[in-house]
């Protein structure tokens, strides 16, 4: 499946000037960039993706987030018995997202700081709320705005400029705009109250496994969750550097750094223990350090800026970046 970003201009409901930044995606099924090179495709895993340097993101003057603080509107049945909408689901998406803050992963977008502008790499979670249907089962794009005015000024969720609101969706939810068929998710912003919001729409692989998640087989034995934990990741590293859409980092086909590495997985892929690849994991303590469980993720690359003895600007596809040795894993 490729992403591609597109602009377009949607009236949500208290939004004034929306602007719609949708990842736009083929069938999964499909391998990209994989390179042929001599010992390449030894290395394990599924839709590794190219080593080589990719076209460049160029950076349009734009607000960058410094540290993003999630917000999770759960929308829809989340208390369904067919293993995908259901508590242990919901918790996945939790424990990637407390996790990823600080990563290696994450900080691959500081390395798109700028001037002033600094990404952080950090992470903040801010809270969830649960909508289990005030739009109906057949959403919009109209009607996804009005599911994030509903949270923000009803008082469920804060209303927060430096947030991003991921409006998650049951697998019995449709998004009629072209969910499963044209895209995975999107990210967008709009003003409410004098407040630029920035919020995303992911939704529910359970409703297209071979469409919107890499493998039926995944580490946490939910496919659907954790197909929709790749895109989270994917449309939050894009609404860090890109919030307002097409004013932060792109490229000059309008692709975000997200897109640019979609659907590939990178060079350090392993077998979890239930024998699904993954590429990144954390194990989860209580709160007096004691090991609870571990999680194992496999998370889509992002984009990663390489500044040159020179001066010039490299890019990359990475799994992970360190930014005091600004070295980092396709």
């Amino acid at each position: 499946m490729i992403h591609k970003a597109e602009l377009e201009q949607k009236a949500l409901n208290l939004f004034s000037s929306p602007k719609i930044f949708r990842s736009r995606s083929l069938l999964a099924a499909l391998a990209i960039g994989v390179l042929s090179a001599v010992g390449v495709n030894a290395q394990p895993g599924i839709r590794l993706g190219a080593i080589t340097p990719i076209s460049p993101l160029y950076y349009h003057k734009g607000p960058l987030i410094s540290t993003p603080t999630v917000y999770l509107i759960w929308y829809g049945n989340w208390q369904q018995t067919n293993r995908i909408d259901n508590a242990d689901g919901q918790q996945i998406v939790r424990d990637f997202l407390n996790a990823i803050g600080g990563s290696p992963y994450f900080a691959i977008n500081s390395s798109l700081s700028t001037g002033s502008n600094v990404i952080t790499g950090n992470v903040a979670f801010g809270g969830e709320t649960t909508d289990t249907g005030s739009q109906g089962k057949i959403l919009t794009d109209l009607k996804v705005g009005r599911v994030v005015t509903n949270a923000i000024v009803s008082g469920a969720l804060p209303s927060d400029p430096s947030g991003v609101y991921f409006v998650l969706t049951s697998s019995d939810i449709v998004e009629a705009s072209g969910f499963c068929t044209r895209f995975c998710g999107f990210h967008s912003h709009g003003v409410l109250s004098g407040t630029n919001i920035k919020y995303a729409f992911v939704g529910n692989p359970g409703r297209c496994l071979r469409g919107c998640a890499p493998q039926v087989l995944s580490p946490n034995g939910n496919a659907a969750v954790d197909g929709m934990v790749s895109i989270i990741a994917h449309e939050l590293s894009e609404a860090t550097t890109d919030p307002d859409g097409r004013t932060g980092w792109y490229d000059l086909r309008h692709s975000e750094n997200a897109d640019k590495c979609a659907w590939t997985y990178g060079r350090h892929q392993y077998r979890a223990a239930n024998g699904a690849w993954a590429n990144m994991g954390w194990d989860y303590l209580d709160g007096n350090g004691a090991f609870l469980y571990h999680r194992d993720f496999l998370i889509q690359r992002n984009t990663v800026r390489v500044i040159t003895k020179t001066g010039m600007q490299v890019n990359y596809c990475a799994t992970s970046y360190d930014p005091v040795t600004k070295t980092y894993l396709p």
